[in-house]
């Protein structure tokens, strides 16, 4: 999510599209999308991988950077495999949003306290490093309003339209949180 490489690394053939190194240089599972990872190590249940995964870790360590992920596809990993990027990516903004949506109108200070202490733990908690540093520049850049439901969805949504216009996404209509989010679509399709 955050500035930690160019796709030149892509380019030059140090890393395959997709692929992020984690903080310890080696390839980062969760960090990486599904179609990355298994070019590298092959699909779920094959045995692609040693003689890639030598080549990924040594571009790491002759000093390779980081590359960043590209916008991917969960589609083919299988439901009970470890979550990729794009998949821990949805289920993490589909809880942060839903939580939003069901926060108080007029929370309490404990709420409010319980609330910015979720918030703040994401960055520093959250199992992609590069995703969890981008997160923090953004809270830092723009501090979470938790100081009622309206502002805590507005806040999540700008937030998240912001990392997904990095990422090449679509930024989402935040005048349609409490449909996506909580009240479902008006065509009734939710329902």
């Amino acid at each position: 999510m955050s500035d930690v490489g160019t796709s030149e690394q892509h380019r030059k053939g140090s890393l395959p599209p997709g692929m992020v190194l984690g903080p310890d240089g080696k390839p980062c599972k969760v960090c990486s999308g599904f179609k990355a990872w298994s070019s590298v190590y092959g699909a779920p249940g094959g045995s692609k991988g040693k003689q890639k995964a030598a080549k990924v870790t040594s571009a790491a360590a002759a000093g390779a950077v980081t590359a960043v992920p590209l916008p991917e596809s969960s589609d083919a990993l299988p439901k009970d495999c470890p979550a990729d990027v794009e998949r821990l990516g949805r289920h993490t903004w589909t809880f942060l949003h839903t939580t939003a949506a069901y926060y108080p109108e007029r929370p309490s200070e404990t709420q409010q306290s319980s609330m910015m202490s979720l918030l703040r733990a994401m960055p520093v908690l959250y199992p992609c490093s590069h995703c969890a540093a981008d997160l923090a520049i953004e809270m830092k850049q723009r501090p979470p309003d938790v100081s009622s439901r309206e502002r805590l969805a507005r806040w999540m949504c700008e937030t998240h339209n912001e990392i997904n216009v990095k990422l090449g996404k679509e930024a989402f209509d935040c005048d349609k949180v409490d449909e996506r989010w909580k009240d479902g679509w008006k065509d009734g399709h939710c329902d």
